[in-house]
This record gives C-alpha cells, sequence and structure tokens, in this order.
C-alpha cells in the first residue's frame, strides 16, 4: 500500500502524492468546466498552453519581481505555467518542459477538486477564475474598482 501512494519512488509519502491518491477523478460536470478554461486558455488552439498564450491578457507588469527588475516578464509567466506542471510532476517528472497540456490542466484541477466537495462552488471558483462567462469587470489590481 505504501508504494501506491508514494508516486515517485523516492520512499517518502509527500502530502502531494497522498491528495492524490484520495482525491479521485474529476466527474464529467468538472471536467467540461476544466477543459472550456484551458480551451479559453490556450489562444492559438495548439493543444498546449504556452506562455505566448498568456502574453498580451496576463499582466505581470504590475508583479513585484518584474517591478524590481528582479524578473523578466516572461519568467513571471513561466512561473505561472509551472504551476499546472508542478501536480503532474507527481505522475511524469519529465513533464516540466513550460507548456501546459489539457491532461496536465486537468490533473491541476483534479487536486484543486479534491478540497471542494459541492459542484456548485467547483464551478463559481473555475467559471470565476477564469471568467467563463465572459463577464466586464472594472480596473482591480494595482488600480481604482
Amino acid at each position: 500500500m505504501f508504494d501506491k501512494f508514494d508516486l515517485n519512488g523516492d520512499g517518502e509519502v509527500q502530502y502531494d502524492e497522498l491528495m492524490y491518491a484520495v482525491a479521485g477523478e474529476l466527474d464529467q460536470f468538472r471536467q467540461d468546466l476544466v477543459m472550456r478554461a484551458f480551451k479559453k486558455l490556450d489562444r492559438d488552439g495548439n493543444g498546449v498552453v504556452e506562455v505566448r498564450d498568456l502574453q498580451g491578457v496576463y499582466n505581470t507588469k504590475f508583479h513585484p519581481d518584474v517591478k524590481s527588475g528582479k524578473k523578466t516578464e516572461d519568467e513571471v509567466l513561466a512561473e505561472f505555467l509551472d504551476t499546472f506542471e508542478m501536480h503532474y510532476s507527481l505522475l511524469d517528472r519529465k513533464s516540466r518542459d513550460g507548456k501546459v497540456t489539457a491532461q496536465e490542466f486537468m490533473e491541476y484541477y483534479r487536486n484543486v477538486g479534491a478540497s471542494i466537495d459541492n459542484d456548485e462552488y467547483f464551478a463559481l471558483m473555475i467559471t470565476n477564475a477564469w471568467n467563463l462567462d465572459n463577464k466586464s469587470y472594472s480596473k482591480g489590481f494595482g488600480a481604482q474598482y
């Protein structure tokens, strides 16, 4: 049973590995929502989300590390994408390549969804996070509401 939880084979069961083992798969309702968000991010429709898909729609100019000159805007975008790849890398350590596939994106939300037992709340969270209802919002971060 220990080996089933120790996904990366390092002899230890990390929190992420435990969550992966107990989370279960996303139901069809949640999978459909996640795929809507993925397709919105994949602006060029090539099946992967890359930095170029985020340029111009994800503003990093006000990120503290960009403002201070520690990182470029592209480095911050790459870190953002790595958030999604990190979860999938439990299954495949070689998968962290700066490109997020639908499978990696789905895996991220499978892990997030493990702590959200209400489908309505999951739908609200992902709809608001990715503006799936295409609402118009006033200026937010670093500006007036």
